[in-house]
């Protein structure tokens, strides 16, 4: 297996491969998944035939952007777990992202749906607004030039949620399936000067109910924030979908995934100079 500027090909994949799950089953299944969100219900369990590799798993995804119909304002970037990554090649994972609301002051802090009989959970994580789109044609990027098409960093929360409540117990190729887990982003303030300003080293914390339950730095992670940019950029090359400015990346859970319900207030604190809120609502049927 060759590394393509510190992520992998996914080994599911060959080139010029098919795909192992027919077109039908994947519209299928993402009909389903959407059929759940749009009635704000539960699964009990994956809607059809598990997919066999990550790259079924993103057919879904594309199938189930298209019928979504909505615009995408970003992506999520997710991370596969150590014991995952000999099978699948890859230490991470991503979703579209659909809904965001802004939280930049402290009397900002919005209510936040989530599937009150799948699974949900406030994340704290860096988003990086895209400011160029990649270079047509350029499938792997080195950190510096990742970091070039980054014009801002917020901070912020991931929503996480799905109508499958074991989605996260089944492992990636359930997460990719269902919009990588995500059903919205809290945007909180832009930090100063990011460029310079060692937000990767920087302690986060999140507290649910006041309560903290988990700590982390994004430089753990292998490249930092800016290496999740950096595979978004080369899975998005891979998969012939283009970049837009004003996109955002959630960079993946800083200080971990950490369940949640509705009715819980999420507070994500970044140092001593920026946190953000939001309470959990449970979703409605729209």
């Amino acid at each position: 297996m060759t590394p393509v500027s510190g992520t992998y090909l996914s080994k599911d994949k060959s080139e010029g491969a098919e795909l192992n799950l027919h077109k039908h089953d994947a519209a299928v299944i993402a009909d389903r998944f959407l059929s759940a969100r749009r009635a704000a219900i539960g699964l009990p369990d994956y809607p059809g035939h598990f997919p066999e590799s990550l790259e079924d798993a993103y057919a879904i995804q594309d199938v189930a952007i298209a019928a979504w119909g909505k615009p995408v304002i970003g992506w999520k970037v997710g991370r596969v777990p150590p014991p995952l990554l000999d099978r699948f090649g890859v230490d991470r994972l991503a979703g579209p992202i659909f809904m965001s609301a802004e939280a930049s002051s402290a009397d900002m802090e919005p209510e936040m749906p989530v599937f009150a009989l799948g699974f949900a959970a406030g994340e704290s994580e860096f988003l990086l607004r895209i400011g160029t789109t990649p270079p047509k044609g350029q499938t792997s990027f080195t950190l510096e030039e990742a970091a070039e098409l980054i014009d801002a960093v917020h901070v912020g929360i991931e929503i996480a949620s799905s109508p499958l409540g074991a989605i996260n117990a089944l492992g990636p190729i359930a997460v990719v399936s269902d919009f990588g887990n995500n059903n919205g982003l809290v945007i909180g303030r832009e930090i100063t000067d990011w460029r310079l300003s060692g937000f990767e080293d920087c302690l986060v914390s999140t507290r649910i109910d006041g309560v903290e339950i988990g700590t982390g730095r994004a430089s753990s992670f292998p490249g930092g924030a800016i290496g999740s940019a950096r595979f978004l950029f080369e899975l998005m090359a891979k998969r012939g979908i283009t970049l837009q400015p004003g996109q955002w990346i959630s960079s993946g859970a800083v200080t971990g995934v950490h369940d949640a319900k509705p009715g819980q207030r999420v507070e994500a604190i970044f140092g001593e100079d920026y946190k953000v809120s939001c309470t959990l609502t449970a979703a409605s049927p729209e």
